[in-house]
């Protein structure tokens, strides 16, 4: 019998003009587990944690905290109650300052006043705990990498010192040693007597951390505190899917008729990629690598490592401070992102909401608005029932759950990540760069962007990825690029290219030949 609840719903409904976002779901947190969540994007798991924190409330059904029904709504006064929410999308403020969004509601008091210091030393241990003890405490938030601010984030609930922790998708940003040291940390605030909630969609991080799993698929419990040890892999994406894993589609033949074509950026004699010598300030040092028209080249590294830099290069976002980069069609690296962009370079980015989507407008607005920047000439007007078919075609290919007209907001983080794209498969890109692309995505959703992946290396593109999931590389890539300060330590492809021997080179600085 597993202990009794510290956090408990029972029975939930909730609709959402009509549509059933919950069907009688339910959840039971104790003391001393890791209870994980899990499921595909619309689901329900977002709806339930919305519930759990009094955010809203449900239509039928009970939320109780220690037995007495939740008195609370919102966020901060379920943090107040002890029940503090690391969310899938951060809630931070890059422009304040590291220790400001540490403490947001002001520095904890020393005599009566305001003490920085005291807000320092708080802070310093649970930072240190998660590998952030040279952290710069008065620089914005924003300079920091996407690893590093979810990591800030992670601390700043730690520091409420709650009962009931509810992380969302919390390792998704978060390379392999971050992970661990977080891992370290939930499971010495579990030996403590914590409730943990972990929703995440690496179902093998799932099987390694959690005690219990309860599985929603549309709306409704399929799986509910199962001890994880009694249940497979197979057994756990059985009863997220249902139906089993779900094919690529693309759309119906009708559909397509109807379609027009999408606008295209100046067309290029796709080959190659390359890098001759290249360095980027301190970051990049004479890096040189080829990336073959219709090849998936990986690009791995730990936080700092340098592969970031050399895609940051390609889509316009960095300069090369030395050396040669060459374009497909033998043009010069772009010196902005318009002119990547016209010269037909993709990049999806890992930070969505910061780089990829306009949240308050709809998807097709969010989908016409690279292949308008595309245009180097012609009208500047965007033919609105134009682009309204082709984010239809699209939604319909990337199999989006909601329309043209959605809000983008109103998604699910894996469909937005589909409109993401969407925007750029909208321009027939020749250079596709991907920055976890998959990142918080569920494992139907993972496969059908995949697909995509692959049917863009069919078509010929150079197609570029990096991602903090080494089993992605593996599952995705033809040969991957090992970076380790600065400068490539080699490539793994074919047998040799395991998750194991991906993390050693990583780690070690080795990774099969050196020959880029």
């Amino acid at each position: 019998m597993p202990p009794p609840p510290v956090l408990a719903a029972r029975d939930l409904v909730k609709t959402y003009g009509g549509v059933l976002a919950l069907d009688g779901a339910g959840i039971a947190l104790a003391a001393g587990e890791v209870h994980a969540l899990a499921g595909e994007n619309g689901a329900g798991k977002s709806t339930l944690v919305k519930l759990l924190l009094g955010i809203e409330r449900p239509d039928m059904g009970v939320v109780e905290l220690e037995g007495v029904p939740l008195p609370f709504a919102g966020a901060r006064k379920a943090a107040a109650a002890g029940i503090a929410v690391v969310a899938q999308e951060l809630s931070l403020f890059p422009d304040l300052s590291v220790l400001e969004n540490l403490f947001p509601y002001g520095s904890p008091r020393r005599a009566g006043l305001t003490s920085p210091a005291r807000a320092r030393e708080k802070a310093t241990a649970v930072l240190a705990e998660l590998g952030l003890s040279g952290i710069p405490w008065h620089a914005p938030l924003g300079r920091l990498d996407l690893a590093d601010q979810q990591l800030v984030e992670i601390s700043r609930a730690l520091l409420e010192h709650p009962r009931v922790l509810i992380l969302d998708e919390p390792t998704s940003a978060l390379p392999v040693d971050a992970v661990e040291r977080l891992f370290t940390v939930i499971r010495r605030l579990v030996g403590q007597g914590l409730a943990v909630l972990y929703i995440s969609h690496f179902l093998e991080e799932v099987r390694r951390l959690a005690d219990r799993i309860s599985v929603l698929r549309d709306g409704r419990n399929v799986m509910d505190g199962t001890p994880v040890a009694r249940v497979s892999l197979d057994a756990l994406v059985e009863a997220m899917l249902g139906d089993g894993p779900r094919d690529v589609r693309a759309p119906t033949a009708a559909a397509a008729a109807n379609t027009p074509a999408p606008a295209r950026p100046r067309q290029l004699r796709p080959t190659k990629l390359g890098f001759t010598k290249v360095s980027v300030g301190r970051r990049l040092r004479e890096v040189s690598f080829e990336a073959p028209a219709g090849q998936i080249t990986g690009f791995a590294g730990l936080q700092g490592a340098g592969h970031l830099a050399a895609l940051e290069v390609v889509c316009g976002r960095a300069r090369p401070s030395s050396g040669m980069v060459t374009l497909p069609g033998g043009e010069p690296p772009p010196r902005d992102v318009r002119r990547a962009v016209r010269a037909g370079v993709a990049f999806v980015p890992s930070d969505r909401k910061r780089y990829g989507l306009m949240l308050d407008r709809a998807v097709w607005e969010n989908t016409s608005a690279v292949s308008w920047l595309a245009r180097a000439e012609g009208s500047p007007w965007l033919n609105r029932s134009r682009q309204i078919a082709r984010a239809s075609a699209h939604a319909q290919r990337l199999r989006l759950q909601g329309n043209a007209h959605s809000p983008v907001s109103s998604l699910s983080g894996g469909n937005q990540q589909k409109v993401v794209f969407a925007k750029w498969l909208d321009i027939e890109p020749q250079v596709v760069v991907l920055d976890d692309p998959t990142r918080g995505v569920d494992i139907g959703a993972r496969a059908e962007m995949h697909g995509i992946v692959r049917e863009l290396r069919a078509a010929g593109k150079v197609v570029l990825v990096a991602s903090t999931d080494l089993a992605e590389l593996v599952e995705l890539c033809d040969r991957v690029l090992v970076f380790q300060r600065g400068r490539i330590v080699g490539e793994l492809a074919g047998p040799a290219l395991t998750e194991r021997d991906l993390s050693l080179a990583m780690n070690a600085g080795f990774a099969g030949t050196t020959n880029a």
